[in-house]
């Protein structure tokens, strides 16, 4: 953290990278990176030491001398940076819709499968179980009441 913390307090140079993020670093950016987009260099003071001069704003240099504002306080924007964003956010709703029609359509799933299982316990045909140990029990009309309670529960959840 220490690294990090004095790597950034020494960086002179600060500028926007082509994906639109910041650079932090002790040395100019390459000939690629256009002007506009270089948001600190260092400057000399009156007594020929480097001191930090932020190009965008008005502050005041350590020696107690005012920096020169700069009218553009914010870089231009990248069209083709916005149509990625764009792009972006296009793909992330489209992922969120087609997970909605998935539920949607698992939720349809389950209404139309627990009115069968109800048509079924509603028919009055016996119904058999196959326990654990792969037995074979006819439900009697009290677990045939209980099951039509839960079928109805499900019901009332999905079916909506």
């Amino acid at each position: 953290m220490f690294a990090t913390a004095f790597s950034l307090a020494n960086a002179q140079w600060v500028w926007l990278d082509s994906q639109g993020r910041k650079v932090f670093s002790d040395r100019p950016p390459g000939n690629e990176i256009p002007a506009k987009n270089i948001l600190k260099q260092p400057a000399a003071n009156s007594a020929g030491q480097l001191v930090f001069k932020p190009l965008n704003d008005t502050t005041t240099a350590p020696s107690g001398a005012t920096a020169t504002a700069n009218t553009n306080t914010a870089p231009a924007s990248d069209p083709a940076l916005e149509a990625k964003k764009k792009q972006a956010e296009a793909q992330e709703a489209a992922k969120v819709k087609a997970e909605q029609e998935r539920q949607a359509q698992a939720k349809a799933d389950n209404c139309a499968r627990a009115k069968q299982a109800k048509a079924t316990y509603d028919s009055g045909r016996r119904i058999a179980q196959t326990d654990a140990k792969g037995e074979v029990s006819i439900l009697t009309d009290e677990q045939r009441a209980v099951e039509v309670a839960r079928i109805q529960g499900i019901i009332a959840q999905t079916c909506n």
